[in-house]
């Protein structure tokens, strides 16, 4: 899923990320916490993202506000990450200048061997987020651009229930 956030300088910023669950609480994502997407999130505290389907003409956008998840549904997930990707956490500063990639790599090495033969824990600095649903668009491209749009909201009216409204393309 694509998702977009707020940066410092008040301009948008959209990246991929990989959705890592759904249900009745929302969306969840994971990243490192000292990334900048996590400092625009913490800054402000709303997101939207997209799933495209190119291939058959369709697209869900979803916006809400953004919280991280409890520790021990990071942990839980940590720990079926392969262990390529445990190491690659503890290696990279993610979205920091580094000199070369022979840094990046150096820091990898060092992670290997810290963990060598053992469990790689997780740490502090990553973790996941959870979205919470304000708002969902039904998107499917039709001909002559008479595309059809759908939006879901909270119904104020009915609490808990969701409004079904039908937009112009």
């Amino acid at each position: 899923m694509a998702l977009a956030t707020v940066g410092a300088d008040g301009h948008p910023e959209v990246r991929h990320v990989l959705l890592k669950g759904i249900d009745e609480r929302g969306i969840e994502f994971f990243t490192n916490y000292e990334s900048a997407k996590a400092a625009e999130m913490q800054a402000h505290p709303y997101v939207s993202v997209v799933f495209p389907w190119l291939q058959v003409n369709r697209q869900v956008r979803v916006r809400g506000p953004v919280t991280p998840v409890d520790p021990s549904e990071s942990d839980a997930y940590w720990a079926t990450r392969p262990r390529g990707s445990q190491i690659g956490a503890w290696a990279s500063q993610q979205s920091a200048v580094i000199p070369d990639r022979a840094w990046l790599e150096e820091r990898r090495d060092a992670a290997e061997a810290r963990y060598a033969g053992g469990d790689v824990p997780r740490p502090a600095h990553w973790g996941g987020y959870r979205l919470t649903p304000e708002r969902f668009e039904f998107w499917q491209g039709r001909p002559d651009r008479l595309h059809d749009r759908v939006v879901y909201r909270p119904d104020p009216d009915r609490p808990g229930e969701w409004r079904r409204e039908r937009l112009s393309p």
